[in-house]
């Protein structure tokens, strides 16, 4: 409980300024948006950074069409949102990867009805980057071997023959390579090594998880930590969702010699492309990526998570009327607009419509 209490101040500060953003954009008068909303009430979300963009964007949007409703999410990560979610501290979580079947059990969440297992709806598609800053290099071929031996810490020079093997034409220096690695449990980091693992298990020995496993390397927080430690530092290399990596180099990533640059359009391939997760209870859409497929293959789904029912029928309401609206063409234009994420397939966005039509 300790713990939770002090998670829970974190992501309220966090969720302050999302909150207070969308406050800024709400049209005077009362008059909701389209039609005019009589929904009220306070909405809370906790989790993922990767969407940390088309989450403030959503937030504003859904708030000037439903000025009766305040709505926070505060990007503390994946793990944090699942806990929070788990321990009742939030009313849905954002999080990069589906909640484990051992984890989705009748009856372990917190503001979900006695019995009820909890759904994972994709909401947001993205690429992760591949990011760095070497003086002198601004394009680079990475394939998942290579990637993994540098983030295993076996290469650790630029101008490493099997770098220069990959980069004919770039001039790779003879300097340290620094790579940097999220320190909090995420969502990238699950997807980020289970590409490595998939498509290189040989050179990635380490279980996929959302904690990074491997030795060496440096630690930060949260995306932006990424992003920042990647950019102030000399030889640096790091992954991060697409739409945070600002001006960073990326990587084009490839097999045999087929090298392809990072697009949303690509990443929606490997997902339109993948089931769901066999074993599922119905309305539960945890995918079963297939990055071995055609498209960008390190990819992140984030899903909202969420209960089948809730305690408070009002909250499921207001639930299904956000998550509603992030699922909508619309919502899922703003958050291409903000973010550059890939927008649900016609298919993928008729499944998760039905599964928050069915929470109760």
């Amino acid at each position: 409980m300790h713990k939770f209490a002090k998670l829970a101040a974190v992501a309220a500060a966090g969720a302050l300024v999302l909150s207070g953003c969308a406050n800024n954009e709400q049209p005077t008068g009362g008059e909701g948006g389209e039609g005019g909303s009589e929904l009220s009430g306070t909405l809370t979300g906790i989790g993922a950074s990767s969407m940390q963009a088309a989450q403030e964007k959503w937030v504003a949007e859904f708030m000037t069409q439903n000025p009766g409703v305040q709505v926070s999410y505060a990007p503390e990560g994946s793990g944090a949102g699942r806990e929070a979610f788990m321990g009742g501290g939030a009313d849905f979580a954002g999080s990069d990867r589906a909640l484990k079947e051992d984890e989705n059990k009748a009856g372990e969440f917190g503001r979900c009805a006695e019995g009820s297992i909890a759904y994972d709806m994709p909401m947001y598609i993205s690429p992760i980057a591949i990011i760095f800053n070497v003086e002198g290099v601004d394009d680079l071929n990475l394939n998942a071997e290579v990637t993994a031996k540098i983030f295993d810490g076996k290469i650790k020079k630029w101008n490493d023959p099997a770098i220069a093997e990959l980069n004919p034409d770039a001039e790779l220096p003879d300097a340290d390579i620094h790579p940097v690695h999220r320190s909090d449990d995420s969502g990238t980091t699950e997807n980020f090594t289970s590409y490595l693992s998939e498509v290189a298990p040989d050179a990635w020995p380490h279980e996929p998880d959302g904690e990074w496993a491997a030795e060496g390397g440096e630690g930060a927080k949260g995306t932006s930590g990424v992003v920042a430690a990647v950019t102030n530092g000399t030889g640096t290399i790091g992954y991060a969702d697409a739409s945070q990596a600002g001006d960073l180099a990326q990587a084009k990533v490839g097999e045999e010699g087929n090298f392809s640059e990072l697009t949303p359009e690509s990443a929606a391939q490997i997902v339109e492309n993948s089931p769901v997760e066999e074993g599922r209870e119905e309305h539960d859409l945890a995918m079963e990526l297939n990055r071995k497929g055609e498209g960008y293959p390190i990819v992140l789904v984030s899903y909202a998570i969420a209960c089948a029912e809730y305690q408070d029928p009002a909250q499921a309401e207001l639930v299904k009327a956000y998550l509603s609206y992030m699922a909508s063409e619309e919502g899922q234009k703003a958050a291409e607009e903000a973010a550059g994420s890939a927008p649900l397939s016609p298919k993928l966005a008729e499944q998760v419509n039905a599964s928050i039509e069915a929470i109760k």
